[in-house]
C-alpha cells in the first residue's frame, strides 16, 4: 500500500484554518465531502469525532491521525492538511498538532484500515521529513514532497 494510493493532490490543503480540533475536523471532512459523493460531511464528522472521543489522534511531533469507518466508503481515503500556527488536538506530547493526515476506511476493512494508519505513521516519523513538509510553499510542493518520501519504502 503507498500513500498516494489514499491520498491525491487535491486532498493536500496547505493552509488550514480552523482554530480547535472540531473546526480542523470539519475542514477536513469537507474537503473529503466534496470530492466523495458517497461521504456525507455530518456522518464523516460524527465519526470522527467519536474517534477523538475514545482518545486523542493526536501522537505528538506535531501529528495528528484523524481516522474512522464509515459506510459507504469503497476503498481507503485520506486528505492531508497542515496548519501553520498548530492546533490544540490534545497531543500525547501536549504539543500543538501541524500536521494532519485524515484516513476513512470501509467499515469492513479491519486489516487494510491499520495497514494505512502504519504507513501514515511511517511516513511522518522522520524529523527532517517533517520540517520539508512544515516548510513547503504549497500543496503541489507538500504532495510531492509527501509521493517522495512515499516512494522510499
Amino acid at each position: 500500500m503507498k500513500i498516494t494510493d489514499i491520498l491525491s493532490p487535491d486532498m493536500v490543503i496547505a493552509d488550514l484554518k480552523g482554530t480547535t480540533k472540531p473546526d480542523v475536523l470539519n475542514e477536513l471532512a469537507k474537503a473529503l465531502a466534496a470530492k466523495y459523493k458517497e461521504i456525507k460531511l455530518p456522518d464523516l464528522t460524527a465519526v470522527l469525532a467519536e474517534r477523538e472521543r475514545l482518545g486523542s489522534t493526536a501522537i505528538g511531533d506535531g501529528i495528528a491521525i484523524p481516522h474512522g469507518k464509515l459506510r459507504g466508503v469503497t476503498k481507503i481515503i485520506g486528505a492531508f492538511g497542515r496548519h501553520a500556527d498548530g492546533v490544540d488536538f490534545d497531543s500525547l506530547d501536549g504539543g500543538p498538532s501541524q500536521l494532519f493526515f485524515v484516513l476513512v476506511a470501509p467499515e469492513d476493512s479491519a486489516s487494510l484500515h491499520l495497514k494505512a494508519l502504519a504507513r501514515v505513521s511511517r511516513l511522518l516519523k522522520e524529523g527532517s521529513f517533517r520540517s520539508c513538509l512544515l516548510a513547503a510553499k504549497d500543496g503541489d510542493e507538500l504532495y510531492s514532497l509527501i509521493k517522495e518520501e512515499d516512494n522510499k519504502y
